[in-house]
Parts: structure tokens; C-alpha cells; sequence
């Protein structure tokens, strides 16, 4: 119980004194993950929507690919993403490797399973009929899916913060492309399990605490903008 009191401490005294480093952290977290969710979601989003919607060979393996996906370890992917971007691989020229847009090309990597299938599972599950009423009323095809995305906002939302919560809270990938660089590629997550190995738990707790602080706040803005869009 100490030490969780003394992590506490240590977060109020790292957020509220200003500490530069931890605030270099956080923003660095938000912009990498908040970056790769807008990655998956403008891939994850049509793709999705082609899966429910479409007919078209190959579709119930693309779907099956997507929810094995929500299950691929984050470690696989920081794998897959750093032999890609190894100095002799694929995309070695183009210098990315412990990069933040190494960051955001595996963690996008990893949430983009999750919104497809999330997407696909939420327009499923609106009226089949629905598109063929809104066209029948006069709307273009385009007029049609945005109707339909309206109708679909607060599971789409919830996919969206699926999204989110699987890669601001992952390890592995973020450690294996980033290298943990201090002021460079650094976040909260890699942070917290340098802090462990080197015995200050205290300080890990507190990177622990300020990263459930900022899911906590970005979930609490996205649900607050989902039901206020339902009032209307």
C-alpha cells in the first residue's frame, strides 16, 4: 500500500510541479497513439463498411483476418514493422526505425483489425433494408452510407475508442520499433517498465497512473460527444 500511495504522490507531483520530461512523455503518447487510431480508422472505416456491406469474394476471409487480428500480439507486430523498416528491409531507406512514425505504423498495425471488425460488426447489425429506403426517398448512394454511418455513430464511436485503448496501452510493438529513446521515442508505457527494471516502482506507478488518466479523459470526450450528438 505504500508504494501505491507514494505513486500517487508522485504523479500529482509530476503533472501539477510541471515536470518537463513527463509532460514531453505525455504529449508524445497522446500524439503517437491518438495519430495511429486516425491511421486505422480512416483504413478500418471503408474497409469495414465494404465487409458489411458488399459481396464480393473473399469477404468472410478478410472478416475471419480481422477478428484474428483483434487477438495478434502487439510484440508480432513490433516484429513484423521492425524487419520492414530494418536498415537492410523493405523500407529501410526510408530511416523510420526508432522513429514516432515507426510508432504510429505499428500501432496503427495493430488497431486497424480492431475498427474493422468493430465496423463491420456495428453496420451488420443496422436494418438491411435501410440503404435501399434511403435511396428509394431520393438520396445518392454517398447520402445513403453517411445516413447509415449516422444511424451507426455510437458503436462506430465505440470502435473508435476500442481503437484507442489497444494502443495507447500496448508495450511491445512501441518498445521493439521505438527503442525507448529518451526524449525521442519514450512514452508512458515504455517508461513505466523502464522505471520497473531499475526498481522505482513508485515512478512506474506513476506513469501507470497518468496513462489511465489521459484513456480515462479521452473516452470521457468521445462518450460525452456520442451522447450528446444522440440528444439531438
Amino acid at each position: 500500500m505504500d508504494v501505491l500511495r507514494d505513486g500517487l504522490l508522485e504523479a500529482l507531483r509530476l503533472l501539477l510541479g510541471g515536470d518537463a520530461e513527463t509532460w514531453a512523455i505525455t504529449l508524445l503518447t497522446l500524439q503517437v497513439s491518438l495519430t495511429a487510431t486516425a491511421v486505422a480508422a480512416a483504413v478500418g472505416l471503408p474497409l469495414g463498411a465494404a465487409i458489411a456491406l458488399g459481396e464480393f469474394p473473399g469477404r468472410r476471409l478478410l472478416l475471419s483476418a480481422a477478428n484474428t487480428g483483434m487477438g495478434l500480439p502487439p510484440v508480432v507486430v513490433g516484429l513484423f514493422v521492425t524487419v520492414l523498416l530494418w536498415r537492410s528491409g523493405p523500407l529501410g531507406g526510408l530511416g523510420l526505425l526508432y522513429t514516432p512514425a515507426a510508432m504510429v505504423v505499428a500501432q496503427a498495425a495493430i488497431a486497424t483489425p480492431v475498427v474493422v471488425a468493430l465496423v463491420a460488426a456495428a453496420l451488420q447489425q443496422v436494418d438491411p433494408e435501410f440503404l435501399v429506403q434511403m435511396q428509394g426517398l431520393g438520396a445518392t448512394r454517398a447520402r445513403a452510407l453517411l445516413a447509415l454511418f449516422a444511424e451507426a455513430r455510437l458503436p462506430l464511436l465505440a470502435a473508435g475508442m476500442a481503437a484507442f485503448g489497444a494502443v495507447v496501452s500496448e508495450v511491445g510493438a512501441a518498445q521493439m520499433v521505438g527503442g525507448n529513446i529518451a526524449g525521442e521515442t519514450r512514452v508512458l508505457t515504455t517508461a513505466a517498465v523502464l522505471a520497473t527494471s531499475r526498481g522505482e516502482f513508485a515512478l512506474a506507478i506513476a506513469f501507470g497512473l497518468v496513462l489511465l488518466l489521459i484513456a480515462f479523459v479521452v473516452n470521457l470526450v468521445a462518450t460525452m460527444a456520442g451522447q450528446r450528438e444522440r440528444v439531438r
